[in-house]
């Protein structure tokens, strides 16, 4: 049963190389042009690991905001995480706790989304299942970012405009979104996310990114909550 959600993992996984490659390349072509040497540019990645929030900082860096402003919206960025943690809870639980610390590191939302919906499916498989399918999710995923990361950080503005990485970016989000609203709530979260980012676009330091996310979080639990 491990090595059959192993290779699940593995192969429900490598898809996303298609959006991660030119995602990651993006990033590093972004934060080189931003000024950031090459050894900041691989500890950024390697360490935070959350593509959007690294956009959103190295985009607030190079506008020269304040480090408070930066930190501030990276973290409102990545505010999903703790929700994305919260869900596996059920699941990952009774792991050990190192399992749980490399679980942690690794949870990205092609992980979590992989893999929230692998065990809502596989209902029989037991913690080790689960912890061995959530590692096979990440082996095609964390190379593939830290991989592009490095190259397009290598070759800064050789990378032919053309080429329109900028592509990968929504087409990341959107394919990882589209499958999971299914519920009211999670519709609700959605427009008002959206709606109010829209509208509130014209803040300055992407503030209005802020206050769209902590709306659309609470419009999404009280619709779960009456509903």
């Amino acid at each position: 049963m491990a090595r059959a959600a192993f290779r699940k993992g593995i192969a429900e996984g490598l898809p996303f190389i298609i959006v991660m490659v030119p995602f990651g390349a993006l990033f590093g072509v972004l934060a080189s042009e931003a000024g950031l040497p090459i050894g900041q540019i691989m500890g950024f990645s390697i360490v935070v690991i959350a593509g959007a929030a690294q956009f959103t900082a190295v985009h607030l860096m190079s506008d020269g905001a304040p480090w408070a402003i930066v930190l501030l919206s990276a973290l409102a960025v990545n505010l999903r995480m703790a929700m994305y943690s919260a869900s596996m809870v059920p699941w990952l639980g009774r792991a050990p706790l190192w399992q749980r610390g490399l679980i942690a590191y690794m949870l990205v939302d092609q992980t979590y989304a992989l893999s929230a919906q692998a065990y809502e499916a596989e209902r029989t498989w037991s913690v080790r299942d689960r912890v061995i399918y959530f590692a096979g999710t990440a082996l095609p995923v964390f190379p593939a970012w830290v991989g592009a990361t490095w190259a397009g950080a290598a070759l800064g503005t050789r990378i032919p405009e053309e080429w329109a990485l900028d592509f990968a970016m929504p087409l990341a989000f959107l394919a990882l979104v589209g499958p999971m609203l299914r519920t009211r709530a999670h519709v609700v979260a959605a427009i008002v996310s959206v709606t109010l980012a829209l509208l509130l676009s014209w803040i300055p330091w992407n503030l209005g990114l802020i206050i769209a996310a902590a709306c659309a979080m609470a419009a999404g639990a009280e619709t779960e909550r009456r509903t």
